[in-house]
């Protein structure tokens, strides 16, 4: 294997704000994938920076009576206690408002100017008449040009994907004073996107393998339409807080031009401080560039930024790969504060969760693909008691006392073959889980790594260490059996340790080992006093996590009735009402069930878990609903079916088309019962009737 010099970077996060659980998700990704780098061997540079220029800085600064360069610092400075609490290893994190960034961007707009890519022409703009500014894209909303769908931003359509420019809304509006924007001319300046040059170079950079099978087919997209790709507008009008553009007066580059390199700032920072020559790094063919991106924002960086990269020339270098992940939801909601359904990463910290629950949790979600993240509670509280306590916890716990007590610490070397083959298939199995994590598939190595505990823990019962230790004449066996688990024990952590690393490091001097290297397999010696590893998860700290409604908030609390001793793992079913969360007749009155006949159901190209479905509920035509059942059900068998809707939901505008409300199914959270089930009426039931 010949190994790599590896620049790794996650999408900065935007100065503006605090850092959300979107964020921690991606950085827990990079990082685990950026840890089984490390251990493989290769020489890897993981970076990141604040995004610290732009209009809504400057605006959110002039509105605290502050400098927009100490609010970015006020940020800045909360960065640590994330970063730190959820064991990222960053090796620098640096801002876009350096030097090295105003250094880099403009050398590069000058490359790519000399190169004739670069355009200036008059534009109609829209400019806000009562706060006397130009608006940037971010500051006018209106309808999408291509779907219609409102409440759209001025640059892309978060609906259906589609890139414009802020004069192509319908209806559109000032972000900042609701006022009807104008449009009055100024000169910008253009990256020409739409230069053939770039689209051929994008149409083989974009299927060149280096993109996810569903990016690089959303790319093909783009650039095959009709339309084509349009030139990028990068430059804004002063009032802006950002870099100026050289030779230019009164113009700034537009923030997304200098964001991304960022990337390149904090890497050529990091090795000011160390002494690396930033421009042979980039020069080394052994270098891969590789960004880890959210879904949202796909166009800049497999457009704009590998175009930028390609034709700025040396010594900058386009992305091996950019690696696409969806967002995370809770119990399949998106995050909202209001409901209750938003997590802060801070809070969670704050009340003394433990933070490679949450890292194991997410590796035990993620994949290659391009898919949304569900945060369920209930699962959550059942996957780390039951994998990381039950199954990998367990090994250690139940065999360590007996090596200390009875042998010194010290290990037996000579297992028999039921051990020794125990063993061998573990160290097999490491390079499938390797191969697994270095393609982003976590969640297939979740699995594979808890099946090799599984097994452990079935040759440590067959065994049963505490029955041996009653027995006279079986303290060699004794001896092997708890070597043999320890042993296996701490194979299991090497594969782990990327996702855990706080957890290896306590592993590693409880067995006097080290798990920097994944293919160390120096036999095990002696050990030292076992002590507790982790903690399970008391499903009362969720309560904690969460969000309040403001409303809800604001009540004080009420006392609690004395709760009555229940089974540690209750039934979905019963936890409302045991946590008060009851509802009134009046408020279950506000929801119109109906019966519902299925007229019509299809598969949905392009959506993994939808059927699109035409419900008669006794109107005069069917309602159109997309219900997320594909897993469970054959469209072709549930035409004629009875099922139950909820009539009265808002009509929700998806990138499918309308849902006009949605369909009932039950499933179990636990996992114990496999499926979904729609809801069906009893016979004589007929569409439209009401559910009380």
């Amino acid at each position: 294997m010949s190994l790599q010099k590896l620049f790794v970077t996650t999408a900065l996060p935007y100065a503006n704000g605090s850092f959300h659980i979107g964020h921690i998700m991606e950085y827990i990704q990079a990082d685990i994938w950026v840890r089984l780098q490390r251990m493989v061997g290769h020489e890897v540079h993981f970076v990141c920076a604040d995004d610290a220029h732009g209009t809504p800085i400057m605006l959110k600064a002039e509105s605290e009576g502050i400098t927009p360069q100490q609010l970015v610092g006020r940020i800045a400075a909360e960065r640590p206690q994330y970063l730190n609490g959820f064991h990222i290893s960053f090796d620098n994190w640096h801002s876009t408002d350096s030097d090295e960034n105003t250094r880099l961007s403009q050398d590069i707009y000058r490359k790519l100017r000399e190169a004739g890519f670069i355009d200036r022409k008059v534009i109609k703009q829209f400019f806000d008449p009562v706060k006397s500014m130009f608006l940037p894209d971010r500051y006018i909303q209106g309808e999408c040009p291509k779907c219609g769908s409102p409440g759209q931003n001025g640059d892309n359509c978060e609906v259906c994907g589609a890139v414009y420019s802020p004069t192509d809304l319908k209806n559109p509006v000032s972000v900042l004073t609701g006022a009807t924007p104008e449009l009055r001319d100024s000169e910008h300046f253009f990256f020409k996107l739409s230069d053939p040059r770039c689209v051929e170079f994008l149409k083989g950079w974009t299927q060149g393998g280096r993109l996810q099978p569903q990016i690089a087919n959303k790319a093909n997209e783009w650039l095959a339409s009709d339309s084509g790709l349009s030139d990028w507008d990068i430059s804004r009008d002063e009032p802006y807080f950002g870099i100026p553009i050289p030779d230019a007066p009164g113009k700034y580059f537009y923030v997304w031009l200098d964001a991304p390199v960022g990337y390149l700032a904090s890497l050529a920072n990091y090795f000011g401080k160390t002494g690396g020559d930033f421009e042979a790094f980039l020069a080394d063919p052994a270098t891969r560039q590789v960004h880890f991106i959210g879904k949202d924002i796909v166009n800049f960086h497999c457009l704009f930024w590998p175009a930028m990269m390609h034709f700025a020339g040396k010594p900058y270098k386009v992305p091996d790969n950019v690696y696409v992940h969806g967002f995370i939801t809770v119990s399949g909601e998106k995050m909202s504060k209001s409901r209750g359904t938003g997590i802060s990463p801070l809070r969670y910290l704050d009340i003394g969760m433990n933070p490679e629950w949450l890292r194991y949790y997410i590796a035990a979600k993620l994949n290659a693909n391009v898919e949304d993240l569900d945060f369920n509670p209930e699962d959550f509280v059942a996957r780390i008691n039951s994998d990381l306590i039950g199954k990998y916890v367990n090994i250690a716990s139940r065999c360590a006392g007996f090596i200390t007590k009875r042998f010194e610490g010290k290990l037996s070397q000579s297992p028999a073959a039921e051990g020794a083959a125990l063993l061998a298939a573990l160290r097999d199995a490491k390079a499938g889980v390797k191969t697994y994590l270095d393609e982003r598939e976590f969640s297939k190595a979740i699995r594979e790594i808890m099946a090799l505990a599984d097994r452990t823990n079935e040759y440590v019962n067959a065994h049963a260490p505490w029955e041996l230790a009653k027995q006279e004449g079986k303290e060699a066996e004794l001896h092997e059996v708890c070597s043999v688990a320890l042993n296996a024990f701490r194979i299991l952590t090497a594969m782990l340790a990327p996702i855990m690393p706080a957890t290896a490091a306590k592993v590693g001097k409880f067995l006097n080992c080290s798990f920097e290297d994944w293919n160390d397999e120096s036999p095990l010696v002696a050990i030292n006093t076992y002590e507790h590893l982790m903690t399970r998860v008391d499903p009362k700290i969720m309560d904690k996590l969460f969000d309040l409604p403001e409303a809800a908030a604001a009540e004080p609390a009420k006392p609690a009735a004395k709760a009555e001793p229940k089974a540690a793992a209750p039934k979905p079913a019963d936890t409302a009402a045991e946590a008060g969360e009851f509802i009134s007749i009046d408020d279950f009155g506000k929801i119109d069930l109906r019966i519902a006949k299925i007229v019509a159901a299809e598969h949905v190209e392009g959506a993994a878990k939808l059927i699109k479905l035409q419900l008669d509920i006794g109107e005069e035509k069917p309602r159109q609903v997309f219900a997320g059942i594909k897993s469970a059900y054959d469209p072709a068998l549930l035409v004629g079916r009875l099922t139950v809707m909820v009539a009265n939901l808002a009509p929700r505008k998806m990138k499918f088309g309308m849902s006009e409300g949605m369909v009932l199914a039950a499933s179990d959270e636990s996992g114990e019962v496999p499926g979904l089930f729609i809801m069906s009426p009893d016979s004589g039931a007929q569409p439209g009737m009401r559910v009380k």
